[in-house]
């Protein structure tokens, strides 16, 4: 067969459009495993001192390492204040028992929600009300951090001169379905999104945090708003660097796996449920790009299989029926285990990327439902809808 016939051929032109697919999302990959740094070793020039604030509802599971952490700090000048929102399991007791314990760590109740907030941001807004830090840290209940991770989040901020500052933390996975799911937010933001953009560049498009430590300078917080502007997003970490950008700051984000680690969800009712909150918000409830995402998910990662299944079966061994779809496969695994090894993952579960991109849009679709036929989406007793959709 000819070049030209070759080209002729329909699916051989769909596969080389794949793989070119693969090989920009490769291509991304590659720049952020280098553009991804790790924070400083070193210790800040200047002392600012920092308020870390810890907004915790039902964390009975969590919130005794994360505060030990925390109050165990090497950094020489830091209050911790963690806000009870209104716990009904044993989050309260550890506090006060704690308090007792640690004189660097206030605890406070938090007042009812206001309609229209979401539960964390309303909490963390009030911790910023009675925070005496230069800097504000916001970190999550499930959280452990090193005796020197602020430290050298203080010293990175300094070196870079940024205003907010980010990083992806080490996440402790513990069940089948955690390893599936949880890391899914590494592969989209290293495959999908060049991070050398988010410092680079004022474009709004370009924009990611972790909300499970985001430190700020007072000052920008206070000029952007501070969590009373992002109220109503459930993805308010993604928000604030788009406030941010617009406010002239610069956003910075680092590899945190040395320094942060976190136990996101524990089985998998809470990482559908969790993502299903988080996801069809994150694409600022745009059904239309919701659907195109999934699909562009299901062609680059899950049809191959169903090329080469149908080559083996039938013993046809053509590039356009197998050895395409071959390099597909094998260009997907690649990214999955490169991203293993950045972030401190297992890499075995890079040979089941195709049921991860399953559950993503499985989780996809749950996320748009609950939007449209479920009131909104529901976290820890609380169920939201800002979308303006229903």
């Amino acid at each position: 067969m000819t070049f030209q016939a070759l080209l002729a051929s329909p699916i051989l032109l769909y596969q080389i459009f794949i793989v070119a697919c693969l090989l920009v999302f490769f291509g991304i990959l590659l720049l952020n495993l280098v553009d991804v740094k790790s924070l400083s070793s070193g210790e800040p020039s200047a002392m600012p001192f920092v308020s870390i604030l810890i907004p915790a509802r039902n964390e009975e599971r969590s919130i005794e390492a994360c505060v030990r952490s925390l109050c165990a700090q090497s950094y020489p000048r830091f209050e911790v204040i963690v806000l009870n929102d209104h716990s009904v399991d044993q989050t309260g007791a550890i506090l006060s028992r704690l308090q007792s314990e640690f004189q660097t760590l206030r605890v406070i109740s938090g007042d009812a929600l206001p309609q229209g907030w979401v539960g964390k941001c309303w909490a963390c807004h009030q911790l910023s009300k009675v925070a005496m830090g230069e800097l504000l840290l916001f970190t999550d209940a499930d959280t452990v951090h090193a005796p020197d991770a602020l430290a050298r989040a203080v010293a990175s901020m300094e070196r870079t001169r940024a205003d907010m500052l980010s990083l992806v933390p080490h996440q402790t996975l513990g069940t089948f379905w955690e390893h599936i799911i949880v890391p899914l937010v590494h592969f989209l933001i290293m495959c999908f999104l060049p991070m050398r953009m988010i410092w680079k560049s004022n474009i709004e498009a370009f924009a990611f945090a972790n909300g499970q430590f985001i430190l700020f300078r007072r000052a920008m917080y206070e000029r952007i708003g501070g969590h009373e502007a992002v109220k109503s997003n459930i993805v308010e970490d993604v928000w604030f660097v788009k406030a941010t950008k617009r406010a002239g700051g610069k956003v910075m984000v680092f590899n945190g796996v040395d320094a942060v680690q976190c136990r996101m969800y524990d089985g998998l009712g809470e990482a559908f449920r969790g993502f299903s909150k988080n996801l069809f918000a994150g694409l600022g409830y745009n059904a239309f790009g919701m659907v195109a995402v999934c699909a562009v998910m299901f062609a680059c990662f899950i049809l191959p299989y169903f090329f080469v299944g149908v080559s083996l079966i039938g013993a046809e061994f053509s590039l356009a029926s197998f050895w395409l779809p071959l390099s597909q496969l094998l260009l997907a695994a690649l990214m999955r285990v490169f991203i293993a090894l950045k972030f401190r993952l297992n890499p075995l579960y890079a040979l089941l990327h195709a049921l991860s991109i399953v559950m993503f849009i499985a989780i996809a679709f749950n996320s748009m439902r609950w939007i449209y036929f479920g009131g909104g989406a529901a976290w820890k007793g609380r169920r939201y809808n800002f979308s303006k959709l229903t």
